[in-house]
């Protein structure tokens, strides 16, 4: 059944109801399903050339979401970098099975066909991503773009605007921060990597993910690792 901007609008208000900040990315992601006819939905904020997931509807969505973190590839990638949406409607085979042809092997063995990246921001800087997946292929059509948008606009919103959960204050001292735990963490870790390594901090990330790559892990779990000392990378 078609949902019209009001009527979207309403089942947003719906799913975000009585939400403590912190559940807002994980509600909203809920919310995009109800509406859109996708199987799952992630955010993750972006900074670095790294996302780091902050929410999901479902442990899948949340995978996807480090898969693509893991590589260093993916549709949100390019979300975030163009900031304008990159719909990739047919992992397949075709156009967008060649552009990200690890991420989409990753991804249909998971069951997932297409998967649609919204970025979250404004014109002049991008805080992340929200990523649709679905287990078939196809196009959104333009009302369903148009939908995925709004869900975008309310999450970029919630990363921006709303206040911290734990003292309700507003502005700058925002609840994202506190969110943003594990994105400081991939940042220390990658800083740990340059000075064991002496490389720079493109090169650091790059084996970072490659380490994680290697062991079928997620970069974040590497990453706390090597915050942890638990891992340690040493020159070739």
């Amino acid at each position: 059944m078609a949902v019209d901007r009001l009527s979207a609008v309403d089942v947003i208000a719906e799913g975000v109801r009585d939400a403590p900040p912190g559940e807002m990315p994980a509600r909203l992601c809920s919310v995009a399903v109800k509406l859109l006819p996708v199987a799952g939905a992630s955010v993750s904020l972006h900074s670095g050339g790294m996302p780091v997931r902050l929410g999901a509807s479902s442990a899948e969505a949340a995978r996807l979401a480090e898969v693509q973190a893991t590589l260093g590839d993916g549709p949100c990638l390019d979300a975030s970098e163009a900031g304008a949406p990159v719909l990739a409607c047919d992992l397949t085979a075709g156009r967008d099975a060649r552009r990200w042809p690890v991420f989409a092997q990753q991804a249909t063995a998971a069951g997932v066909r297409a998967v649609y990246s919204m970025p979250l921001g404004n014109e002049a800087v991008t805080v992340g991503t929200l990523d649709l997946y679905r287990t078939t292929p196809g196009e959104l059509t333009a009302r369903e773009l148009r939908l995925a948008l709004l869900v975008a606009g309310a999450m970029t919103l919630a990363l921006t605007a709303l206040p911290r959960e734990e003292d309700g204050s507003r502005g700058d001292d925002s609840w994202l921060s506190g969110l943003a735990t594990e994105h400081d963490e991939v940042h220390q870790a990658i800083g740990m990597i340059m000075a064991q390594l002496g490389v720079d901090a493109d090169e650091a990330l790059a084996r970072l993910r490659g380490d994680a790559f290697a062991h079928s892990r997620t970069a974040l779990d590497v990453a706390h690792d090597v915050v942890a000392h638990r891992r340690r990378f040493e020159p070739a």
